[in-house]
């Protein structure tokens, strides 16, 4: 589409559980400029519920919402076996598409999706919200612009302060595709490079629950890059103090490096030593700037045109990594990213 300024983008929000529920609240009050025609969920009584507290309309069916008059831009954030269905729709509607991550558990029906967009000419932004931390960014800028000099080592901590409900375990993907697979879009994002080669060790550390369930909850995974960097991704489904959150880059002139956010900024420092707030408690409430900050990212995308801030093959890339990465843990081995891309293909 193409849209003036002054005239509101207007959405269909996909999906009214509490991804879509949220996106929609900032697409309605607090993102300028848009505007939210209609939302639909499979679920009769979520959409509604949503429609009630925002003003707009329900959809009776994911095409009538797509191809609606009043909608120019949709906002697919169902579950992920749904997203490329949706981004068929969406594409052959003429509706330019924000999609939440990952875009599909199957390469497969991600090339599909990524076809249907290609060949409808839309515009595609997928949702990794962590680039738009301004901790975050401010390291991979400082890569970018050459402050730490040629980059070495790349480290990025991410740690749950608990583990996701068994049933959701079950259906998750995996820990490498719904937790890691942030991290992988991090690595390449910071260091500017693809990742050729994954090497991946996990354990069931946390909860036995989760291991039953085919999964694990415990992760060190190690990415070689094109330009040679290392980088190391920690990973932990609980942290007993709270969300962790932290991106290094080391470099022969320095480092840069983002840390946690506490729930509010002070210090208390007596003989005992000191004592600091709590962490944010989890990705809401620490990432909830970056999700409007990617959000403006997108309506300039619509509005001005130029490349998307994260493409379809950047929602492509952290998912063969994660396949991987998997692959590399059961078999005990590095493995090459032309390896799986070869199958695929």
């Amino acid at each position: 589409m193409s849209a003036s300024s002054t005239t509101p983008i207007r959405f269909a929000v996909l999906g009214c559980g509490r991804i879509g529920t949220m996106h929609a609240e900032m697409l309605s009050r607090r993102v300028q400029g848009a505007a939210v025609s209609v939302v639909f969920d499979v679920v009769d009584a979520a959409a509604a519920a949503v429609a009630d507290e925002f003003g707009c309309g329900v959809a009776a069916s994911l095409h009538d919402a797509v191809t609606a008059g009043d909608v120019d831009a949709v906002a697919i954030c169902t579950s992920t076996d749904t997203h490329v269905d949706a981004m068929v729709a969406a594409a052959q509607a003429g509706k330019d598409i924000f999609c939440e991550k990952p875009i599909s558990l199957s390469i497969a029906e991600v090339d599909r999706g990524l076809a249907a967009v290609e060949a409808a000419g839309v515009k595609l932004q997928i949702g990794f919200n962590r680039r738009y931390d301004p901790s975050h960014k401010a390291v991979a800028d400082a890569v970018q612009h050459g402050a730490v000099g040629d980059v070495h080592l790349v480290n990025i901590i991410s740690r749950d302060p608990g583990p996701p409900p068994i049933e959701y375990i079950k259906v998750s993907g995996g820990m490498f595709n719904d937790m890691t697979i942030h991290d992988f879009d991090m690595a390449r994002y910071v260091t500017g490079s693809e990742v050729v080669e994954v090497y991946a060790k996990g354990a069931v550390r946390v909860d036995p629950a989760i291991g039953e369930a085919g999964d694990i909850d415990t992760a060190v995974v190690l990415l070689t890059h094109a330009n040679g960097v290392l980088t190391t991704i920690d990973n932990s489904r609980r942290a007993a103090y709270g969300y962790d959150q932290r991106v290094e880059a080391f470099g022969s002139n320095g480092k840069a490096a983002s840390d946690n956010t506490h729930q509010f900024n002070s210090v208390l420092a007596t003989e005992q030593g000191y004592l600091r707030p709590p962490l944010e408690n989890f990705f809401l409430e620490r990432y909830a700037r970056s999700y409007l900050d990617q959000w403006a990212a997108f309506m300039s995308y619509v509005r001005d045109g130029g490349p998307s801030p994260a493409t379809g093959a950047d929602g492509r890339a952290p998912l063969v990594i994660g396949t991987a990465a998997l692959r590399s843990m059961q078999e005990n081995r590095p493995v090459q990213i032309a390896e799986v891309d070869k199958e695929i293909s």
